[in-house]
C-alpha cells in the first residue's frame, strides 16, 4: 500500500534570516526616526535632515551587517568548535558516546532497551551527526549563517530606515515631529504584525511591544534634542 507523503512546513526554517530581518528593519525604523525626530524637534532645516538621515541610514546598514557577521561567525565558530571535540570523543570512546546517546534517549521517553538498539543505530549511520543533533542541540535550519544574516539585516535596516527618512523630506517643515513619529508606528506596529505571522507569533503582542518600545525611543531623542536646541 503506497504511503501518502504531505508537505510540512516548520517555521524553524525561517529562524535565520527572519530573525536578522526583523532586527534591521526595527532598528532602521527606530533609529532613524528617533535621530530625525531628535534632529527637528531642535529647528534644523530640511537640507539637514537629509544628511543626517542619510547618514544615518549608511551607517547603520554597514553596521548592521557588521555586527551580525561578527556575531553569527562567532555562533558558528562555536559550533565548528563543538564538532571538533564531538568528533575526537567519537573516535577515542565509541561505547562511551553510544551509552550517552542512549541515555538522551531514556529521558525522554524510550524503554532501556530500545534506546540503546536506537542509539546504534544512528552510531553506525551518522554518528557526528546523531550527537550534534540530540546532544549539542544543533540542526540545519536554526545553524549559524553569517553572510546570511549580515545581508538580510543590511538591507532590511536600508529599508526600514528608507521609510521615516522619505516622511521627513516629504512632511511640511513644520509637521516633520508628528508625520515621523506617526508613521513611524504605524510602520512598527506593520513590522511587528509581519513578523510574527511569519514566526507563527500573536500578531497583537508582538505588534504593541515593538510599538511601545519604538515611541519610548522617539519620545526621549525628541525630549533630547527639544533641550538642546533650546540651548543653543
Amino acid at each position: 500500500m503506497p504511503r501518502t507523503v504531505h508537505p510540512e512546513l516548520h517555521r524553524t526554517e525561517r529562524i535565520g534570516w527572519l530573525r536578522a530581518a526583523v532586527l534591521g528593519a526595527n532598528d532602521g525604523i527606530v533609529s532613524t526616526a528617533s535621530l530625525l525626530v531628535g534632529v527637528a524637534a531642535a529647528s534644523t532645516g530640511p537640507g539637514e535632515l537629509l544628511v543626517v538621515g542619510g547618514a544615518g541610514l549608511m551607517a547603520g546598514a554597514m553596521s548592521m551587517a557588521a555586527g551580525e557577521y561578527v556575531s553569527v561567525s562567532s555562533q558558528a565558530d562555536t559550533e565548528r568548535a563543538d564538532l571538533a571535540r564531538e568528533g575526537a570523543e567519537l573516535l577515542a570512546q565509541p561505547d562511551l558516546e553510544t551509552q550517552e546517546l542512549a541515555s538522551i534517549y531514556v529521558a525522554r521517553g524510550l524503554a532501556p532497551e530500545l534506546a540503546t538498539e536506537v542509539a546504534q543505530q544512528l552510531m553506525a549511520h551518522d554518528a557526528l551527526g546523531a550527537h550534534a543533533r540530540d546532544e549539542l542541540g544543533m540542526s540545519g535550519p536554526v545553524s549559524a549563517r553569517p553572510v546570511q544574516a549580515a545581508f538580510t539585516s543590511a538591507a532590511s535596516f536600508a529599508v526600514g530606515s528608507a521609510l521615516p527618512l522619505l516622511t521627513a523630506l516629504l512632511a511640511p517643515a513644520q509637521q516633520v515631529v508628528p508625520l515621523v513619529a506617526g508613521t513611524s508606528l504605524v510602520f512598527l506596529v506593520a513590522l511587528g504584525a509581519l513578523a510574527a505571522r511569519t514566526g507563527g507569533a500573536p500578531v497583537l503582542k508582538a505588534s504593541l511591544r515593538v510599538a511601545f518600545l519604538g515611541a519610548l525611543a522617539m519620545g526621549v531623542t525628541a525630549g533630547v534634542g527639544r533641550f538642546f536646541g533650546a540651548v543653543m
